[in-house]
């Protein structure tokens, strides 16, 4: 991945939930907020409501790999969250780009309020 790190501390999970903005789908919720950086920090949570281990590895799969073919249409300095839901049973990787591509991108031009 180019423009991104890895996001692996609990804190910086937490304050994307609690500060950031999201934007959902019936596969994925995407959690985004800037984070003062020249890079992106990605981060993918799926829980056990996904299935079992192999389920779970799958859905991390399929978000890595849309992730990565939509990597340089994403403005760059943001923590950025992806929460697997149940309904990504089933779903591609094309899935995931669509939803990146159409939503995801423009929510993030917009402009950022703090929450308080």
């Amino acid at each position: 991945m180019l423009f991104t790190a890895v996001m692996k501390n609990d804190k910086d999970f937490r304050r994307a939930y609690r500060k950031g903005k999201y934007c959902v789908n019936e596969a994925v919720t995407a959690y985004y907020l800037p984070n003062k950086l020249p890079i992106n920090r990605l981060g993918i949570t799926t829980g056990k409501k996904i299935g079992n281990a192999v389920k779970r590895n799958r859905a991390r799969r399929i978000i890595r790999a849309a992730y990565r073919v939509k990597e340089e249409i994403l403005p760059i300095g943001f923590d950025i969250v992806i929460v697997a839901r149940p309904g990504i049973e089933g779903k591609k990787s094309t899935d995931i780009e669509k939803f990146i591509s159409s939503r995801l991108v423009k929510e993030m031009n917009k402009p950022f309020k703090n929450k308080k």
